[in-house]
């Protein structure tokens, strides 16, 4: 007797079944896990910069120094000087790393920068209206200066671009805060043409640095950071909606013109505050969110998340470097994110071109 035999049941994959279930989740534990390993990085870091500069102090005297056993010396060269520099400095840094990818993420540019808000340039025209026009000359001052322009440039741009048209407001948006840069950074120059006094107490706030910024920059800036980053977190998965398009974010019933004020809040706060408190330390916001992205893909909730110790890290290290290769003296931050940053950017685009990323 014949007997025939049915061909097998397919069942369709369902998206949601346990073996996806269970990749997701071992992704996302490598994810937090790689957080974590990034935050023990920056308190590395930390650690070696308390302990580097003109008089080098021995990681074991740091840390006698932190649990209150150090000598009197090493103990006023910690706290006075290099705690209040290097916790600015990882303020400073997680602010441009979240700012950069807010900005990237609203423009759907993974090469914008914070700096096209016209932040940058707001707060230098404000820094060197302060010293030409009321004689600022201190750090305290400088900071309150910087933020006022910083914030007043930005709402600027987003006022002359809040009534565009929803499809091609981001465009508008960078071509908005170029031409803003440009006109400040033009105005800016002939001040510092034509007043010598500015343009000396002006040139070494504008290098971008952590050095003799001291406590009140960082007091007046870490408040700002904090809302900043608080408003820029919970905006992640609006932000992945707003990448699938206009249209498609609004379909999901995504109202796109508060996301966009939101964020631009955000990025006005952070990059404000850090621009203030440590000089226009560019092209943090540039790299952090592209290596991010390379690294963990497009989701931007844990591109938030990484920016924040990413940030931090990278100015960390930039300013540890600028203290140890020009030793007495020291190298900038600004100068050494520029310096080292751009050709490993260029490095990273060419590998990830090769399909090797």
């Amino acid at each position: 007797m014949r007997t025939t035999e049915k061909p097998p049941r397919t069942v369709p994959v369902d998206p949601a079944t346990p073996a996806s279930v269970t990749t997701r989740r071992r992704r996302n534990a490598r994810r937090g896990l790689g957080w974590v390993l990034c935050t023990v990085m920056v308190a590395a870091l930390v650690l070696v910069s308390l302990a580097v500069g003109s008089r080098t102090i021995p990681l074991d005297g740091v840390w006698r120094v932190l649990t209150g056993h150090g000598d009197a010396a090493e103990t006023a060269i910690i706290w006075r000087l290099r705690m209040p520099r290097t916790l600015l400095g990882c303020v400073v840094g997680a602010a441009l790393g979240v700012a950069g990818v807010v900005m990237q993420s609203l423009t759907r540019n993974p090469l914008a920068e914070p700096g096209l808000a016209g932040v940058n340039a707001g707060a230098s025209f404000a820094v060197v209206v302060g010293i030409s026009l009321f004689g600022v000359t201190g750090t305290a001052g400088y900071v309150w200066f910087a933020l006022a322009g910083a914030v007043l440039a930005a709402l600027a741009v987003h006022g002359l671009t809040r009534r565009s048209a929803s499809a091609g407001q981001h465009t508008r948006l960078v071509l908005a805060g170029a031409a803003a840069s440009a006109t400040l950074g033009a105005v800016t120059g002939i001040l510092t043409m034509f007043d010598t006094e500015a343009f000396d107490s002006y040139r070494f706030w504008v290098v971008g640095a952590l050095e003799n910024r001291g406590t009140p920059a960082l007091t007046a800036s870490v408040p700002f950071v904090v809302v900043g980053i608080a408003l820029a977190l919970p905006l992640g998965p609006a932000l992945n909606a707003l990448a699938l398009g206009e249209e498609q974010g609004s379909a999901l019933g995504l109202r796109t013109s508060a996301v966009r004020a939101a964020g631009l809040t955000s990025v006005m706060l952070l990059c404000g505050a850090a621009t203030a408190a440590a000089g226009p330390i560019a092209f943090v916001g540039l790299v952090v969110p592209h290596v991010l992205r390379m690294m963990l893909g497009p989701d931007v909730r844990w591109l938030l998340a990484y920016a924040v110790p990413a940030g931090a890290v990278l100015v960390l290290a930039s300013d540890i470097v600028g203290r140890v290769a020009a030793r007495p003296g020291e190298i900038e931050a600004g100068i050494v994110t520029a310096f080292v940053g751009a050709p490993v950017l260029l490095w990273l685009v060419n590998r990830s071109k090769a399909g090797r990323i």
